[in-house]
């Protein structure tokens, strides 16, 4: 099988940028699929059956969680999995503050966020809002790209010992929003921004991000440095390996959740029923029962990507001895004896097998031992639905830091694995 990819660190970078939050990532993703012919379906209407001219080419988009497929002639399904979600800093409920003089925004901490890392940056703010129209509700997407809040640093002649300070998560994050008696609010200028009238406003969903633009670095340029990497980097990959690849036996799908660095415990997330009942109506629109469906499911597998550590320079005794991940050295296998990843034997095999067709190296990962281990959504997809399960991902430097590093060209050895994996035989 031949595999060529048209990913790119640059596309990845401009994915990225056009993606602040979930509901982006989902939108962007949504718009590379229609142009390539794919169609959106309503979960609460009937699903049509996958006809030879339109191969079943469809998805479904849940909030902040997105899932495609390209409808194969077997009944197996070939899954990359990956999240949308990201650390960063959210919007409260009453985010008006005011200190000092100073107008704020209340601002929590969303996930694992490396809370160092987004003090003194531009900060935009991104999202969805939930509006009246007579009497039902609407939902629109924003995106602030102006630099209108930053959370200051304290000043190092007021650290008690020059060494910085602990932050504490509820008092040393909210953002500076303004200053003077004429700020606006911070609800009614996002819902103005958006074009709305802030009394129509009932609900939102809004985050920070940095605006500033993802870019090639390095004296060779052959880093890429931007936010969300963790996991964009897959989203990204994982797209173009569907639009890239080939019609397969296999049901060949991207599934991608949001609240993965919360636990994945919500209606749209990984331990949700999302991805199962999609399977199930794929195989009962093309004419399945119940147990084709489970007989389906006992004979698929799911990829799950999520990005991975690579040896920090700075930090090499951080690493297990002996599992070096390099930057461009290729993507790479990750393996916990906790089943904090899930990947076993067979999994292993899948994945070498990919990309040895793929023609790209594969880097095998194991965290240390005395170190708690992150998490990804394998360890939760197997066990909800009972799939063969792989955890994978490329290498990166400063995961859940508000700028993240990862080398522009393990992104076309990422996506190029992750196609082979989808259209494997």
């Amino acid at each position: 099988m031949k595999v060529t990819t048209t990913a790119t660190a640059a596309g990845l970078g401009e994915f990225i940028d056009a993606s602040p939050s979930p509901f982006h990532v989902c939108a962007s993703v949504a718009a590379e699929l229609e142009q390539a012919g794919f169609r959106r379906l309503d979960e609460d209407r009937e699903w049509p059956a996958p006809d030879s001219a339109e191969r079943g080419r469809h998805y479904v988009i849940r909030g902040g969680s997105i899932i495609a497929w390209d409808s194969g002639d077997g009944d197996t399904f070939r899954i990359v999995g990956g999240h949308t979600d990201s650390p960063n800093l959210r919007v409260k409920q009453r985010p008006d503050r005011s200190s000092a003089g100073l107008a704020m925004v209340a601002l929590e901490p969303y996930g694992g966020a490396w809370l160092n890392s987004w003090l003194d940056r531009d900060l935009g703010l991104s999202g969805r809002l939930a509006y009246r129209v007579d009497d039902r509700v609407e939902r629109t997407l924003v995106h602030v790209t102006e630099p209108v809040i930053r959370v200051p640093q304290l000043a190092i002649h007021l650290s008690e010992d020059r060494k910085g300070v602990s932050l504490d998560p509820q008092r040393h994050v909210d953002g500076l929003w303004g200053l003077g008696d004429a700020v606006p609010d911070v609800l009614g200028w996002v819902a103005q921004y958006a074009g709305l009238d802030p009394d129509a406003v009932l609900g939102w969903e809004l985050m920070t991000h940095d605006v500033t633009p993802s870019r090639l670095i390095g004296v060779d340029e052959n880093l890429l440095s931007a936010p969300r990497l963790d996991n964009q980097g897959t989203c990204y990959a994982g797209l173009r390996a569907l639009l890239d690849g080939t019609p397969s036996a296999h049901t060949r799908m991207l599934a991608l959740f949001d609240h993965e660095e919360v636990g994945s415990g919500s209606e749209r997330g990984a331990a949700s029923d999302l991805l199962a009942t999609v399977c199930e109506r794929i195989v009962l629109a093309r004419g399945g029962s119940r147990a084709d469906y489970l007989r389906a499911m006992a004979g698929s597998v799911c990829l799950s990507g999520d990005m991975a550590h690579a040896t920090h320079p700075n930090y090499p005794e951080r690493h297990e001895p002996g599992h070096r991940i390099a930057i461009n050295g290729g993507p790479v296998l990750k393996v916990n004896q906790n089943l904090r990843y899930a990947s076993d034997a067979l999994g292993e095999a899948i994945f070498a097998l990919a990309c040895d067709t793929a023609g790209v190296p594969m880097q095998r990962y194991t965290h240390r031992a005395d170190l708690p281990c992150g998490s990804t959504i394998g360890p939760i997809t197997a066990t909800r639905t009972g799939l063969t399960t792989i955890d994978v991902g490329a290498p990166q430097l400063a995961m859940h830091s508000a700028r993240e590093l990862m080398g522009a060209d393990d992104v076309p050895m990422y996506s190029a694995a992750l196609q082979a994996f989808l259209s494997a035989s």
